[in-house]
């Protein structure tokens, strides 16, 4: 069975427990769920839909596609397929990347054209267990040259931003003794005792946002300090909760008045009519740690060329600016197309840090066991 008729045989259900026996999800910040955007049924060619249209699978996670009327993947999938003579299907395997790499390492074909939603570690994994890869060189996409400097994180230039978050500090101004709490401006400064038992975090071996704060506490205290200062962080009661969505909840609750989480949060807010008193960012040591999402072509696509050009689209200053308001986040490149409220807003970081990849393919492992080993012992 060739992949277009595998896929709408088996449908988006059909994926997910296929996917299910491939392990762990690819470390977004939301829960991926197994739908697709088209339920048409294949009766052509492999490569199209019944009319002889050409068709364009595109792998993500479900956050990307699962809510319409927020998500970017409908409005991208209505405007791509009004220019372009072709039908866009979104798959959402539950396991996202693993997936992909549990059908590579069984020989089985890969069921997609292209892929939204990589990150540096999902790259990483693909690379450590599979020896030829899963994406190819995409070249020189029109519209990369635009992407900002230092968001692109794949040396083998397989891979495509295509927007980003930054991880910060996240305060409730109206907490405190007085209704006046202010976060601390460095790292340093969250180990004062005014502070003790004020911030929230996440385990940075299951989180995204967790494991951005990890990096970033190395980044400020280098590979031989980041320890001690975890030490110090835990004297200080810091509270590390499973993931994102727990400690945020928690933040909400009043629970504590700081939270680790994204620089965007107050887009969200405002859409939402919060109160942004409680929604404040602080850029530690006036730095954010970046965390880029990116898009590739898959190796052997049935429609490559196609795929490159979808691409090309994402890249558009139109389609930058759409998906930036629909998934909070910044958008990849310097020409995005952004209304005035948005830039308002999103804060971005005085300074962007990050690690390359060959510095997290070498040590981010070491790192979080080391982590989770000192931090299960207290």
């Amino acid at each position: 069975m060739r992949r277009r008729t595998f896929i709408r045989a088996v449908g988006a259900g059909g994926i997910a427990g296929l996917a299910g026996c491939a392990g762990g999800g690819g470390g977004s910040t939301s829960t991926p769920t197994a739908e697709s955007e088209t339920t048409q049924t294949q009766t052509g060619t492999t490569t199209g839909t019944a009319g002889g249209t050409p068709e364009l699978v595109v792998a993500t996670y479900g956050a990307f596609v699962d809510a319409p009327s927020t998500s970017p993947g409908q409005w991208i999938k209505e405007n791509f397929e009004s220019e372009f003579d072709a039908t866009l299907t979104f798959a959402t395997p539950d396991s996202e990347i693993n997936y992909f790499i549990e059908r590579a390492l069984q020989g089985v074909e890969i069921d997609a054209d292209a892929y939204v939603g990589l990150n540096v570690d999902m790259l990483i994994r693909v690379d450590e267990r599979l020896d030829d890869g899963l994406f190819t060189d995409v070249g020189n996409v029109e519209g990369s040259g635009d992407v900002k400097d230092g968001l692109s994180f794949d040396p083998k230039g397989r891979i495509v931003p295509y927007d980003t978050s930054y991880v910060s500090l996240v305060y409730n101004e109206t907490m405190g003794d007085y209704g006046e709490f202010t976060a601390p401006e460095t790292f340093d400064g969250l180990l004062k005792p005014e502070y003790e038992g004020d911030l929230l975090a996440q385990n940075p071996t299951a989180s995204a946002t967790g494991k951005s704060f990890l990096l970033h506490t190395i980044k400020a205290k280098g590979p031989d300090g980041y320890l001690d200062y975890w030490q110090k962080l835990q004297d200080n009661s810091v509270r590390v909760l499973s993931d994102w969505s727990s400690s945020y909840t928690a933040y909400s609750n009043e629970e504590a008045p700081m939270v680790v989480s994204y620089s965007t949060d107050q887009v969200y807010a405002n859409r939402e009519d919060q109160d942004l008193a409680k929604h404040r960012i602080r850029f530690l040591n006036d730095q954010g740690y970046a965390y880029p999402e990116g898009m590739s072509v898959f190796q052997n696509a049935d429609n490559p060329e196609l795929a490159q050009r979808f691409l090309e689209f994402m890249l558009r200053p139109d389609v930058q600016g759409e998906i930036a308001q629909r998934n909070v986040a910044f958008p990849a490149t310097t020409t995005a197309e952004l209304p005035e409220d948005f830039a308002k807003y999103a804060q971005a970081p005085p300074e962007a840090v990050t690690f390359t990849y060959d510095a997290l393919r070498d040590n981010v492992s070491e790192w979080t066991q080391a982590w989770e080993r000192q931090y299960a012992s207290n």
